[in-house]
């Protein structure tokens, strides 16, 4: 495949867009993460204090939020169009950052969660941008499309890498107003940009809740929402955590990055650096994980990432107690969770084709609710018991899990709709 097939045999404007669209989305969604330390001070010094649970809390309802939206969002794509939807969703993101901005350090922790609410229709996008880049382009480019215009995974990574660095020079109020200043200028450049294909290119065929109800019927379904809630919600979930973990556990030792003493603002600004280095590996290696499980097969490939994942986080739990090892043990969770993502939706297609954009909408909404239950699973452990161990193993205990899952199911994958799946099972 040639790049100058994507111009020739679609509409690339609306594949640009959709993949900016996307990418700013994803980093508008992951926003609190790198800003939950300096919104829990921020609070604090106005007489509200958060406990662990409250701060899980705050960062899981964007996640929640956008788990169940993309099923709603996916709805309105069938009924309405693709961009109608994404400029809808946009406007309630970009309302939610700027009144977040304009009330500043004075916001309240009840109107955090409001905001936290609208920032989960940015969450949801990956159930508008995907399709709509889908419609415009025949079904032998399908994967190198839905391919770039998913790499929105890579804005969690730009989060991390700037938001802590804009709240220490300006405040965190500021990130807010950058993010609501970007998602305005690509709102603007996709509604430029981007166009719902034509009928004589795709033909819309809405789907009924009645179509969503038959699919929740078939238990593949919900295996393959299990895999990538483990998958994709450890991912989203370590994410979002990442910096609260880091500045909970190794806020010492991370004050003595390298040999020269680093005053405690900066702290906050290395745990960003740190956090997206490990996020960054599961951000770019989904499509390695989807071009190994073509080689090997989609279950094979799930085996190798998550006893990968179950051992890492066993070790983290037990025996990590030094900073550069955990961030070693961390880049590694990741890297493998991220290539679990690529190899879960290596499968899908090839059992549900026909139905791919539903189950899209479902197993993302798994996706997300994974992130959620994991974001709170580490908030209980840390109130609980003042450290992660039990969250680490209960995440652990998860995934092997899924892997007694996967060798439930994969003599009968292998034996009826692999047969003629055209894909290794």
């Amino acid at each position: 495949m040639k790049l100058s097939e994507l111009k020739s045999a679609g509409h690339w404007p609306t594949l640009l867009a959709a993949f900016l669209y996307f990418d700013f989305s994803f980093m508008v969604w992951t926003m609190l993460g790198p800003l939950a330390t300096e919104i829990s001070e921020s609070l604090a010094r106005s007489g509200t204090f958060l406990d662990p649970n409250q701060k899980a809390t705050l960062l899981a309802i964007p996640i929640l939020g956008g788990a169940i939206l993309r099923i709603v969002l996916g709805f309105f794509v069938d009924q309405i169009g693709a961009k109608k939807t994404a400029i809808m969703a946009q406007l309630i993101v970009i309302a939610g950052l700027f009144y977040a901005y304009f009330r500043g350090e004075a916001i309240s922790y009840q109107e955090l969660l409001f905001v936290a609410v609208t920032l989960g229709f940015a969450g949801a996008s990956f159930a508008v941008a995907l399709p709509q880049a889908g419609q415009w382009y025949p079904p032998r480019l399908q994967g190198v499309v839905l391919g770039l215009a998913g790499a929105g995974n890579i804005g969690v990574v730009i989060d991390f890498l700037f938001a802590p660095k804009i709240a220490e020079i300006w405040g965190w109020p500021a990130v807010f107003l950058t993010g609501g200043v970007l998602s305005t200028i690509i709102l603007a450049t996709y509604i430029l940009m981007a166009k719902d294909a034509p009928p004589e290119v795709y033909k819309p065929n809405p789907k009924k809740p009645a179509d969503y109800l038959m699919l929740l019927k078939d238990r593949d379904t919900w295996w393959f929402s299990l895999f990538y809630a483990i998958s994709f919600g450890g991912f989203v979930g370590f994410a979002n955590y990442m910096k609260v973990y880091l500045m909970n556990t190794y806020q010492t030792d991370m004050s003595y990055f390298g040999l020269e003493f680093i005053n405690e603002p900066n702290v906050k600004v290395v745990a960003g650096y740190f956090g997206a280095l490990c996020i960054f590996a599961g951000a770019v290696l989904r499509p390695v994980g989807g071009a190994v499980a073509d080689k090997i097969g989609g279950v094979k490939s799930l085996y190798i990432f998550f006893s990968a994942v179950a051992a890492l986080a066993i070790l983290n739990a037990t025996l990590v107690h030094n900073f550069y090892l955990a961030i070693f043990v961390l880049f590694l969770i990741m890297a493998n969770l991220g290539m679990a993502n690529g190899a879960v939706f290596q499968l899908v297609p090839q059992r549900f084709g026909k139905d791919i954009g539903i189950m899209t909408g479902i197993i993302g909404c798994a996706g997300g609710l994974g992130g959620t239950a994991l974001i709170k699973t580490l908030g209980w452990s840390k109130a609980a018991f003042d450290g992660y161990g039990a969250g680490f193993f209960i995440f652990s205990a998860l995934v092997l899990f899924a892997i007694s899952g996967i060798s439930l199911v994969k003599t009968r994958w292998r034996t009826t709709w692999g047969v003629t799946a055209g894909g290794k099972i």
